[in-house]
């Protein structure tokens, strides 16, 4: 069995949501009642928020390959992003570390090209609807990315970042987000919607949009960890 790291605290709502699907899958699938091993390494998302807007891409590089080896010197044999948006720097942040990193991107477009999906929208912050990295790694299975238009997409990135990142949870953001996810299923014919920011679950997990499947990249990502530690 290996030990996971975690870097988290980006945010700290779905970092803790990480943690409590990390323990009941571990305790689904190991008996007795134990408990997963798991290092956590919390950030200052701050910090790492002011690299991305900047577009300072190789300085959050630089800010996120030291917080990974934390975790290797802490005894992680391997590490995960708790948040989609530093996966803007993914590949080269593993090109560094000295450690394996697990990919909630990858993980998602497993799940994706399992499900036979072909056109799948994307939510998620700013960074990660505008970025490449989902893009890039769909392509690679055959499946296209779509995200919403310039409006709808200030307003995601805007809500979450001004309060699910906060905890806050409101009916009415609740409510636009799913107009939105219907429109873009109408108008971009999507299979799938991506929920693309961990904090994102938080508020769509229980929705149902007829015609649309959530991709929940938290909990994808977690069995993907539990893997990588069980194996």
């Amino acid at each position: 069995m290996k030990t996971a790291g975690l870097v988290g605290g980006i945010g700290p709502e779905s970092t803790i949501e990480y943690y409590r699907f990390l323990v009941a899958g571990f305790q689904a699938r190991v008996p007795e009642n134990h408990y997963p091993p798991v290092v956590i390494n919390s950030i200052d998302m701050t910090t790492m928020l002011d690299f991305a807007g900047r577009g300072d891409f190789a300085g959050l590089a630089d800010f996120l390959t030291p917080e990974v080896e934390r975790l290797a010197s802490a005894g992680a044999a391997f590490a995960a992003f708790a948040s989609n948006t530093p996966h803007v720097v993914f590949d080269e942040v593993r090109r560094r570390t000295s450690i394996p990193l697990v990919s909630i991107v990858e993980a998602t477009c497993d799940a994706a090209a399992d499900a036979g999906y072909t056109r799948v929208g994307l939510f998620g912050t700013r960074f990660t609807m505008q970025g490449t990295f989902y893009p890039t790694v769909f392509e690679r299975r055959g499946i296209e990315i779509r995200t919403p238009g310039d409006e709808e997409r200030a307003y995601i990135h805007d809500r979450y970042m001004g309060e699910l990142l906060k905890g806050v949870l409101k009916p009415e953001t609740r409510e636009r987000m799913v107009s939105i996810a219907m429109a873009l299923r109408d108008r971009e014919h999507i299979e799938a919607l991506v929920l693309g920011g961990t904090e994102l679950p938080l508020i769509l997990r229980g929705v149902e949009v007829p015609d649309l499947p959530f991709l929940d990249t938290t909990s994808i990502h977690v069995a993907r960890i539990l893997s990588a530690m069980l194996d």
